[in-house]
């Protein structure tokens, strides 16, 4: 009896030495900081795995990228650094498919970002000073922007949006939400929003000033701001002028409603 509860013993240990091994092999952390020049760019390049951008309470950008897996290896999928006259990209790059070319790390539309059979999940932490942009592409998670200073630019696929900037915005996905507040009234160039499946919900500054277009096929349009509008007028298509004027704001979903809010 005495064996018999030692032997038990023993494997209850092996268990527990065999799990904590697991969980080690099951998650990795990757560091990166380093000082960019106001206007260059900090771009995430993900996968599988949700994408945050704080705003940093120094000069330095910060990024960690935690790789977790139930059943792939996490080792197999590394993180890329490089670095061009626009700023810096770091991509999760996960191993080669059978049927693909590599995958690369590259800036923008470039490289390659394919992924098959693999669970690995890279969530990405940025924390940035002011006077950086921010650039976040994942496929599979959601992506979320909070109290930072600078343009930003958020894209997925398979995940919601939400983004909180002082600068300009844009946002696209397919099948997730969009919740946008830009806190200048005095954004440059133009900002867009668009999904497939949800709804956008953008809150701007009660001065603000935007030439506007907002489609939907199945939700509704809800406005805060008295618009001048340009053309019929329609419960899912508007187009006018909100306020002065000036910069062009485009908004579009098909299965979802618009509501743009005055920021409180």
């Amino acid at each position: 009896m005495r064996a018999f509860a030692r032997a038990a013993a023993l494997a209850g240990v092996a268990a527990a030495l065999s799990a904590q091994a697991w969980a080690e092999r099951a998650s990795e952390d990757f560091r990166w900081q380093g000082r960019l020049a106001a206007g260059q760019a900090v771009e995430i390049k993900g996968v599988n795995g949700d994408i945050e951008a704080v705003a940093a309470t120094g000069d330095e950008v910060a990024v960690l990228a935690v790789k977790s897996s139930k059943r792939s290896d996490p080792s197999e999928v590394k993180i890329e650094v490089v670095t061009h006259g626009g700023g810096v990209t770091l991509c999760a790059v996960y191993p080669a498919t059978s049927w693909g070319r590599a995958n690369e790390c590259a800036p923008g539309e470039g490289g390659r970002m394919n992924t098959s059979n693999n669970d690995v999940q890279v969530r990405f932490t940025v924390r940035l000073p002011q006077g950086v942009r921010f650039v976040g592409r994942t496929v599979n998670g959601g992506i979320e922007i909070a109290q930072l200073d600078g343009d930003v630019e958020a894209y997925s696929v398979n995940g919601g949006v939400r983004i909180d900037t002082r600068g300009n915005a844009r946002a696209e996905t397919v099948n997730g939400s969009i919740t946008a507040s830009m806190g200048r009234s005095d954004w440059s160039g133009s900002a867009a929003f668009e999904t497939v499946n949800g709804g956008i919900t953008l809150a701007l500054p009660a001065d603000a000033g935007a030439e506007v277009s907002a489609e939907t096929v199945n939700g509704s349009i809800e406005t805060d701001f008295p618009l001048t509008v340009r053309g019929k007028f329609s419960s899912r298509r508007v187009s006018g002028t909100l306020g002065s004027g000036g910069r062009e704001l485009r908004l579009e979903t098909v299965n979802g409603s618009i509501r743009l809010r005055k920021a409180s």
